[in-house]
């Protein structure tokens, strides 16, 4: 299990070859998903506050963006106002 608050590639690749439940969330902006993507629901990280209903309370959600910055800055918005989300930050995010 990855430290509390992030996730590194390797552990979220091991995840999803064990089939471990987790929901995945990309904070980029559109323009960015088009070019390239590790898949899960994209909800910007303008949006994330207001699309806060579409996370699931019940797994641990992986947020991620280019650098792993916008993604931190997601889980910190969300952690104030919903203590109770199992947030973690893709380490270093997915680059270009």
């Amino acid at each position: 299990m990855p430290p509390t608050g992030s996730i590194d590639q390797q552990t979220l690749d091991t995840w999803k070859e064990e089939q471990i439940p987790f929901q995945l969330i990309d904070v980029r902006e559109e323009e960015e998903r088009v070019r390239h993507h590790i898949g899960g629901i994209h909800i910007p990280l303008g949006e994330i506050l207001r699309r806060v209903n579409e996370l699931d309370p019940h797994r641990p959600v992986v947020l991620y963006c280019r650098k792993g910055i916008r993604s931190q800055i997601a889980i910190q918005r969300l952690h104030n106002q919903f203590p109770h989300l199992d947030l973690l930050n893709l380490t270093g995010g997915i680059g270009d």
